[in-house]
């Protein structure tokens, strides 16, 4: 069954868990870069209720580029590991025709409270950190659609540390999380669904979007990956018939450093909710996990 991070059980109390990412820069400049690679890298230790304790860089970089710029790429990188707590202990680089940058990461955890993807339970609410949108918006940055100025917003979504979500959740007690990434908001809960042999309602109106997402959607402006995961998670999803293409398109938008679905039983949701609202404001409930029916995913509008 695949989650989000390699386990590698030491004792009955401790386990190490594992993950590497990175990827190409989304924005143009470096520092940010910097923090949101090491954001998203972090992320999968999150997701499942471990604290990351070390990273190695993993970076390319090209010949001919001046060398300050993988310095910012580094200092973002660096100052984001910081704020988490997490040194960065080592890594290595490799000469590559573009930038690529990330971490491996290794992290613990008590073995005995894994949080996975399977864990999803009839009665359950879904909560949504993170508001979705990254994917287009990036694509539209790159395509001079819209400047790096009107992104701000979505450059502070992507290098927002997970770190606050997962340390509530393990608090309040949950019984399922994945973070959202590439496979977009419907990818990962189809995944979630599939593997914990249930059914996914979730409520369009409540799903928090980045400004300008829909409108750029309108426009057939977002990743070809976004595109895929539409078409991914299409024989299992049930839209209602008021819900547009284009909110379909944003939520399969393949997320870079996305928040965390946490699957939880409903009356711990408010209480949830009030404890991270300082680090994550647009969070919000999503919609309920029911029993399987024919449809993994069902999308209504209210």
């Amino acid at each position: 069954m695949p989650d989000d991070a390699g386990v590698y059980k030491i004792n009955n109390h401790l386990a190490l868990v594992l993950t590497t990412d990175f990827f190409p820069p989304v924005v143009d400049n470096p520092y940010d870069y910097g923090r949101i690679a090491v954001a998203n890298s972090l992320s999968d230790i999150y997701a499942m209720g471990g604290k990351p304790v070390a990273g190695l860089n993993i970076v390319g970089f090209p010949e001919k580029e001046s060398p300050d710029i993988l310095k910012d790429i580094l200092k973002g990188g660096s100052d984001v590991a910081y704020k988490a707590g997490v040194p960065i202990i080592g890594g290595h680089s490799i000469k590559n025709p573009e930038p690529i940058y990330g971490l491996a990461v290794t992290g613990i955890i008590n073995p005995n409270k894994i949080i996975s993807k399977q864990g999803a339970k009839p009665g359950d609410v879904i909560v949504l950190t993170k508001p979705l949108g990254t994917g287009i918006l990036t694509t539209a940055l790159k395509k001079n659609i819209i400047t790096e100025e009107q992104i701000g917003e979505c450059v502070e979504t992507m290098a927002m540390l997970n770190k606050a979500a997962s340390e509530v959740m393990v608090k309040v007690g949950v019984n399922g999380a994945t973070d959202i990434t590439g496979f977009g908001l419907l990818g990962h809960l189809l995944e979630m669904a599939k593997f914990s042999d249930v059914t996914i309602s979730i409520d369009a109106n409540a799903v928090p979007l980045l400004d300008m997402v829909i409108d750029l959607a309108k426009q057939n402006v977002y990743p070809g990956g976004t595109k895929s995961n539409y078409e991914y998670v299409r024989n299992s999803t049930y839209y209602d018939p008021q819900i547009t293409f284009e909110t379909a398109i944003a939520f399969c938008d393949a997320q870079t450093s996305g928040g965390l679905a946490i699957s939880l039983p409903r009356r711990k949701a408010k209480r949830l909710l009030n404890m991270i609202k300082e680090k994550h404001p647009k969070a919000a409930l999503i919609g309920e996990v029911m029993e399987r029916s024919e449809w993994l995913l069902k999308v209504k509008k209210g």
